[in-house]
């Protein structure tokens, strides 16, 4: 099984998002056995809160319900847990290479480096400034450029 984590800073706007619009492109191909998806963030404002109401609004008007999924904290041992730790941006993939152990750095990207097109690097954080509509679409293009990495090296 392939397990693949995705992180922002509080985990409940960007990674809960990229959580739910992966898990429901993976179900839809047919690989929710071999495919294994979380969300966590690099801080612990948000543990055990639901994702904000702006991204679970963005993603029911899209069909995908994330209103079930918890905030959790990343930590050291979720690099031993998961092939991919993906970040959302460069503070939090910092933050991430703070706590990575030496001999798993190969694990730990960014999530728009499967996205080439969207010509940035880093997801915005609609938390203060809004645009869940315009996360979300990069959100989704490079769950599609993810999968299709998966693909290729592991299924």
């Amino acid at each position: 099984m392939v397990s693949v984590l995705f992180v922002c800073l509080g985990n409940i706007c960007r990674s809960p998002t990229a959580e739910g619009v992966f898990r429901d492109l993976v179900e839809r191909e047919g690989l929710g056995g071999h495919i294994r998806i979380d969300s966590a963030g690099t801080h612990a404002y948000h543990i055990g809160e639901p994702p904000d109401g702006r991204a679970q609004a963005e993603a029911k008007r899209r069909g995908i319900d994330i209103s079930g999924l918890r905030g959790r904290q990343a930590r050291a041992q979720d690099f031993a847990e998961f092939d991919y730790v993906l970040a959302m941006d460069r503070s939090n993939h910092q933050n991430l290479l703070n706590i990575c152990p030496a001999d798993r750095r190969e694990r730990l990207s960014m999530f728009l480096n499967f996205a080439p097109a969207v010509g940035c690097t880093e997801v915005p954080d609609p938390y203060y400034e809004g645009g869940f509509d315009s996360v979300y679409d990069m959100i989704e293009q490079a769950a599609h450029g993810l999968l299709a990495d998966i693909r290729a090296k592991h299924l």
